[in-house]
């Protein structure tokens, strides 16, 4: 990886993926399976988002001297995305098919649109304006736990 658009990219993919699986899951009611598989992607994806506000925007802000753009923009929809995931995982322990599917459609189109600026704007935008110390960005991201 050595772009931070391949990094955080990747791990956009990697969260979609377990997504799904959990989706599916829940969709032909294999609750042992849901439930390991959401708590999967819950964990995945409070990873990708700390890595991005503990250490990419911070990076990003004070390199651009910018805190009301487009990281202020995500930092709103990862708390939308959480609140739902919040959601999402009382629906799986409740077994609520229904509820959870309807839930997962939202985050689902929230997560699409959120990636598509993330990886047609924010991250090609750092990789130029954080190029100096990119390697070190990533390294930190990875370091995160």
């Amino acid at each position: 990886m050595n772009t931070i658009l391949d990094f955080l990219g990747s791990d956009h993919r990697a969260c979609d993926d377990l997504f799904a699986s959990a989706e599916s899951a829940i969709a032909q009611k294999n609750w042992d399976g849901a439930r390991t598989l959401f708590d999967q992607f819950q964990a995945a994806m409070s990873h990708h988002l700390t890595m991005e506000e503990t250490v990419l925007f911070p990076a990003f802000e004070a390199r651009t001297g910018n805190t009301v753009g487009p990281t202020q923009v995500m930092r709103m929809e990862h708390e939308q995305m959480r609140g739902l995931m919040q959601d999402m995982a009382g629906a799986v322990a409740a077994g609520d098919r229904n509820a959870y599917l309807g839930l997962s459609e939202t985050l689902n189109m929230l997560m699409q649109q959120h990636n598509l600026k993330e990886e047609n704007m924010l991250y090609p935008m750092s990789d130029q304006v954080l190029s100096g110390n990119r390697d070190d960005l990533i390294r930190s991201m990875q370091a995160v736990v």
